[in-house]
């Protein structure tokens, strides 16, 4: 090869090495991608009924795309647990006959983190989405099937939310929890035991 080429590529390699740097420090991540933090790992994904399946697929796919170890119960540090769902249709319009022309679709969920010793790293939280949509009852099967993309697409909001939760719990946050966890369960008058 010519000294010529190999600056090329050189130069080459080096403005794409700079490009993905840049990239990475403003944020920009390839879609699929996990922002969640290896700290929770390995992680327990804990879905209790009446949680819908499609919901706890939902987060399962997007912790295991972004890599994320997800584990056992008894291997876990941390436990992500999603319980109390609540589903909810309304008719959020009507018509001049007193019929429904509108409806609103609403999901809502319970989410929590706790370490393997009973730390608590996400409070329990509520976690709330809706949907609405146009009701024609002169074509039942077709919104039927609108619904029940929206039912979907509801779990896959509230999937979202649950990832965007886990987002801030880095290596360093995790400290600073612990810190203050262990700060409010020590007696203030304890004495630090000697050497």
């Amino acid at each position: 090869m010519r000294p010529c080429t190999l600056r090329v590529n050189a130069a080459r390699l080096i403005a794409v090495s700079v490009m993905a740097v840049s990239l990475g420090a403003c944020g920009f991540q390839l879609r699929g991608a996990s922002p969640v933090s290896s700290a929770l790992e390995p992680l327990n994904l804990d879905c209790q009924a009446p949680v819908p399946t499609s919901l706890c697929l939902s987060v399962q796919n997007q912790l295991e795309l972004g890599g994320i170890w997800l584990a056992t119960e008894e291997e876990a540090k941390y436990h992500l647990r999603i319980r109390g769902f609540e589903q909810d249709r309304r008719a959020s319009a009507i018509t001049v006959q007193a019929a429904a022309a509108e409806y609103t679709l609403r999901h809502s969920v319970n989410l929590e983190v706790i370490s393997a010793d009973g730390i608590p790293i996400i409070a329990s939280t509520r976690l709330t989405t809706t949907e609405s949509y146009r009701y024609d009852d002169t074509n039942v099967l077709a919104k039927q099937r609108e619904e029940e993309n929206l039912q979907q697409q509801l779990s896959d909001r509230l999937a979202q939310q649950i990832i965007f939760r886990l987002v801030p719990i880095t290596r360093e946050r995790l400290q600073e929890i612990r810190d203050s966890h262990n700060k409010a369960t020590t007696p203030a008058n304890a004495q630090p035991a000697k050497p």
